[in-house]
């Protein structure tokens, strides 16, 4: 996919973190020096279009007194697009990455409470018929990784 250069402007820029200011649009576009709408239509196409895979914050749910953890299940070639389409109809599913492993399907789950955790994994065990691997992180560490485009 080719990329138009505001594009890239946006997506660069972007990747600092949006501002949170009483106008965070009109901050963009004077950062950027590029229309709100333009900027607005832009990342909505990008979105649509799957060059980016979401656009919006990232909460911590832990200190918001919820649940996140790192799970995987191992599916069958031939379900994996069904098994993909259940499990990314939750809610509380926040990313799902294809691996190259035994355990072939990576998901993070983010839940309301640290019990909500264990509830989500049962609903997708029986949804799927397949079994959840729960992998809660030990440690954080913060990497600011940044891809120019």
């Amino acid at each position: 996919m080719i990329l138009h250069s505001l594009d890239r402007k946006i997506i660069n820029h972007l990747q600092g973190g949006f501002p949170l200011t009483e106008n965070p649009w009109d901050h963009l576009s004077r950062q950027l020096d590029i229309p709100v709408d333009e900027i607005i239509c832009r990342i909505g196409r990008m979105t649509s279009e799957g060059v980016l895979s979401r656009f919006g914050p990232i909460y911590n749910a832990e200190k918001m007194g919820g649940g996140l953890t790192l799970a995987a299940t191992r599916v069958e070639p031939d379900r994996y697009e069904e098994v993909t389409e259940i499990i990314n109809a939750f809610d509380e599913v926040a990313h799902n990455y294809a691996r190259d492993h035994e355990l072939n399907m990576w998901f993070v789950i983010a839940t309301e409470t640290p019990e909500g955790i264990q509830q989500v994994i049962d609903r997708i065990e029986a949804q799927t018929g397949l079994k959840v691997f729960n992998m809660p992180k030990q440690e954080e560490y913060f990497l600011e990784l940044k891809f120019e485009v």
